[in-house]
């Protein structure tokens, strides 16, 4: 799992050059031809990767309803998100991997709820969930690589 790990980091550290790269327009931008923006997209991991990985193995999620509704599968962005959203979701994007790496190295995944993914990848386990995040996450990346050509 160190390399599931390990490929996160590395991922993540992309997500956060976004915000590094662009003002708040351009990150709530949606260029003609998308349904969503680049902000979304990062929204979108943060949560899919709590509700795959917690929800999954039956623990608490710890981001809000208000993110959960605001970014889950089926979304799209209804309103420009604020310089205060986005820094909760940038401080999001790295706290999120210092929990679950060591929630995971305590154990405290101890069961979960076996389904496939609408793209037809199998989780039976909390490894799977880790391994397809990180397939979930590189899609998004290259989403939003092809919005920021257009902002």
């Amino acid at each position: 799992m160190e390399a599931t790990f390990k490929a996160w980091k590395a991922g993540r550290k992309l997500f956060v050059k976004f915000f590094e790269q662009y003002n708040l327009d351009q990150l709530n931008a949606i260029p003609a031809g998308f349904s969503n923006n680049l902000i979304w997209n990062i929204g979108h991991i943060i949560v899919a990767q709590e509700s795959l990985v917690y929800r999954g193995s039956h623990q608490v999620m710890s981001i809000s309803e208000e993110l959960i509704n605001a970014y889950k599968p089926g979304t799209r962005p209804l309103r420009p998100v604020s310089k205060e959203e986005v820094s909760q979701l940038n401080d999001l994007l790295i706290a999120q991997i210092t929990r679950t790496e060591t929630d995971f190295k305590q154990g405290i995944f101890t069961s979960y709820i076996e389904r496939e993914t609408v793209t037809g990848f199998h989780l039976g386990s909390i490894e799977d969930a880790l391994e397809f995040n990180n397939f979930h996450e590189g899609l998004h990346l290259g989403y939003m690589m092809s919005i920021r050509k257009f902002i």
